[in-house]
């Protein structure tokens, strides 16, 4: 472990370290007595790398606990969103699908923690250094996934269709994928050019959910309590790794291509479940959305 941890790990800045407040989050979310997921690896992930070693992995340990806007609210969040698309894709695969992409993997550990249907093989696309550092921490457990698993140690902005391809995926085959806090990274046109690869690679019976963000003004919300409480406590200005081009409307894409849609807030998944964030004045996720895309069969 000690290797993994200093090694370049991908994680260590930018847009790979909220890799690591997304962990935090998960493992946060396992320990709480009334867990909405449970990921077990994710604190693992936390202690390996010197970036994130001090951050809480129980919310106990936040100052303020729940109250913390990052440990609490923000961490929920994320936990929230991990069951929703849990449920996502074991849905599509209990109703017959057998391929998976995650797109910008991250150190998501779905193709080890969750029960697969047999037959089933898991893409995971993302850089090279990312998917290093996971399977350093996972080997170190001895962790053994529960689906055939095919890591795409490829960067989104290079020919990770090819890659993909290469690797052994099916394009007649219906496929579910899923772009988790991906999208509000990405410039217009690389959001668009993904959505456009996804639609040409998915045969008839294949989903797709991915979340976005509507702010008009992302800056409207530079005061608020998530996003201030995130970059004095841990130094991740996500304000500043968000892409402030206008966004383009993927759903509605989408849409134009036959695909059916739903979009839906985190608040309604809140309701559904019992727990998670509810709005709040000055709030940095008001203009969030998970939007649920299925590409009918011919």
């Amino acid at each position: 472990m000690i290797g993994v941890a200093h090694r370049d790990t991908g994680v260590e800045e930018g847009v790979g370290l909220t890799a690591l407040l997304v962990a935090a989050a998960r493992a946060i979310e396992t320990h709480r007595d009334d867990s909405l997921a449970r990921d077990v690896f994710a604190e693992h992930f936390v202690l390996a790398a010197p970036a994130s070693a001090g951050w809480p992995v129980r919310v106990q340990q936040a100052p303020d606990g729940d109250a913390n806007p990052l440990w609490g609210r923000f961490a929920r969040y994320f936990g929230l969103r991990t069951r929703v698309l849990d449920d996502f894709l074991l849905r599509s695969v209990r109703a017959g699908t057998r391929q998976v992409v995650l797109l910008g993997a991250g150190l998501d550990s779905r193709a080890f923690r969750l029960d697969w249907p047999p037959g089933c093989v898991i893409y995971e696309i993302d850089r090279e250094g990312v998917l290093a550092f996971k399977h350093g921490v996972l080997d170190g457990l001895s962790a053994a996934p529960k689906a055939a698993r095919v890591p795409i140690p490829v960067d989104l902005r290079a020919d990770w269709a090819g890659a993909l391809t290469d690797a052994g995926f099916d394009t007649a085959a219906p496929t579910v994928w899923l772009a988790e806090g991906l999208l509000f990274y990405l410039p217009n046109a690389a959001e668009t050019s993904l959505i456009d690869t996804v639609d040409g690679l998915s045969a008839g019976g294949s989903a797709l959910a991915f979340e976005v963000k509507l702010d008009k003004d992302l800056l409207e919300y530079r005061d608020s309590p998530l996003y201030t409480s995130t970059t004095q406590q841990i130094g991740i200005d996500l304000l500043n790794l968000f892409d402030r081009e206008p966004r383009p409307d993927s759903a509605g894409n989408l849409a134009g291509r036959g695909w059916s849609i739903a979009v839906h807030t985190p608040f309604d998944f809140t309701r559904h479940h019992g727990r998670g964030p509810l709005p709040e004045q000055n709030d940095a996720l008001a203009g969030n959305r998970w939007a649920f895309a299925h590409k009918p069969h011919p």
